[in-house]
């Protein structure tokens, strides 16, 4: 995924630098949950605030309910409001975060009741007020659970049903007016851990030979060739070959568009929004006697990330740091046969591994981001050899993004002709995976080859 939420500056004050100097899981939770109300991204804030935290066991916990309560936060702050007698001040932003930690305990998990209301009331803080807030609202929640949620089934206040924005809600209904149910379900559960199995390190039958040793279960994934679905998520260090780079962390749906490449030896490859490297790492491995690989990210920080991952990974490219939306400032000239355009997305389809996109992206963000992207495409086109081809992937579910984004590419190059393949469900010029699907992400692929003179 690109980009999938623009980052705030966070919260600043006494009571988030207190925050996370206690190592405890649901304190860290605390400070997590605090920096993302503030505007950072979770994929910024877990890892910082999980770096104080040393037991596994607390870490897991941490990272569970803070990405719980983002992911219910509209339902969660319509019931919060519901069991208050009156609104907390906006000042009180911290004790907001800390209440809903304990109301997503007693609703979503099955941690004890008394755990959670017991645990939360020492999160408050010391002013008997607030501690006595927190013990009565969470009692009063844990006594009315059942009718709580069911209430959530029933009302007009359709962002707590559904735990999206308005706007998401009103764009997934146009754009699949049959499935947008399925969609925000779907984006309220949690996504699998799926891996993708180098192929130069025995690929997906040495892999789950591995993973059997190691005690972890797993299982082939029935669409992407090269993916394995864990029964249960575990740390980066206890995988398997991980550090070797036998293995790496990457949604299925995400592993069908290199395929789509039809790679072959000898070809110059460009991809085209490289960061952070986990399918140009691929495009190696799938065909290790490629000419070149040049793969380009406009973020330095992020390439340092697509740079380390294809160390670990033993993949060879050239990293360009520039905008491949503007070849002028670091094309060579020199045709490519094969382009991946990875585009910038809003991230529509990847809410179950990221829910405060559901919190930071804005309706308005569409605009620039397709603009964006047709840009990119425009640009890899013209670096594209005749009788190449061009696989555009993203990682939405809004066909502004997708087919309609295809549609007008076609319009606007006429020697641009599409490629028919299969997978998801046909959508104009290409085909959509929907989100939760055979355990995916949701995704939008499309494949065009460039007609020789």
């Amino acid at each position: 995924m690109k980009n999938p939420a623009p980052t705030r500056e966070p919260r600043t004050g006494p009571e988030r630098r207190s925050a996370g100097a206690r190592a405890g899981g649901r304190p860290a939770a605390a400070a997590i949950l605090d920096d993302v109300l503030g505007g950072r991204s979770l994929s910024a804030a877990v890892p910082e605030r999980l770096g104080e935290v040393r037991d596994p066991r607390e870490r897991a916990l941490a990272r569970e309910l803070a990405t719980g309560v983002v992911r219910h936060l509209p339902s969660l702050r319509h019931l919060l409001g519901g069991l208050l007698d009156s609104p907390l001040r906006s000042s009180e932003g911290r004790l907001e975060g800390v209440l809903l930690l304990g109301l997503y305990q007693i609703l979503h998990t099955r941690v004890p009741p008394h755990a959670a209301v017991h645990e939360t009331v020492r999160l408050a803080g010391s002013r008997p007020w607030r501690r006595g807030l927190a013990n009565a609202v969470l009692r009063r929640a844990a006594a009315e659970r059942d009718a709580l949620l069911a209430g959530l089934a029933h009302t007009p206040d359709l962002e707590a049903r559904y735990d999206h924005p308005r706007w998401m809600l009103d764009r997934l209904r146009a754009d699949w007016p049959g499935e947008w149910e399925a969609i925000v379900s779907a984006n309220r559960t949690r996504a699998p851990m799926t891996l993708r199995a180098a192929r130069r390190a025995g690929g997906r039958t040495a892999c789950l030979q591995a993973l059997r040793e190691a005690d972890l279960g797993a299982c082939a994934h029935p669409v992407a060739p090269d993916a394995v679905v864990l029964d249960e998520p575990v740390a980066v260090d206890a995988l398997p070959g991980f550090e070797d780079g036998a293995v790496s962390v990457q949604d299925a749906a995400a592993q069908l568009a290199v395929p789509l490449l039809d790679l072959g030896p000898g070809m110059r490859v460009l991809d085209a929004c490289a960061a952070p490297g986990g399918k140009t790492a691929q495009i190696v491995d799938v065909e290790p006697c490629l000419r070149e690989v040049v793969a380009v990210d406009v973020d330095p920080d992020r390439l340092a990330r697509a740079a380390r991952n294809l160390a670990r990974t033993g993949g060879g490219a050239r990293l360009v740091a520039a905008d491949a939306s503007d070849p002028g400032g670091w094309w060579d000239g020199a045709a490519f046969d094969r382009v991946l355009v990875d585009a910038p997305c809003s991230g529509s389809g990847v809410i179950r591994r990221h829910p405060d996109i559901k919190l930071h992206r804005r309706a308005a963000d569409l605009d620039e981001l397709a603009a964006r992207q047709a840009a990119l495409l425009d640009a890899a086109w013209s670096m594209l050899a005749p009788s190449g081809r061009l696989v555009y992937a993203t990682c939405s579910v809004l066909s502004r993004e997708g087919s309609r984004q295809m549609a007008r590419f076609l319009e606007r190059h006429r020697d641009a002709e599409p490629i028919e393949f299969d997978g998801g469900r046909a959508c104009g010029p290409g085909r959509q995976v929907l989100p939760g699907e055979n355990d995916m992400d949701g995704f939008f692929h499309a494949c065009v080859s460039k007609k020789g003179p």
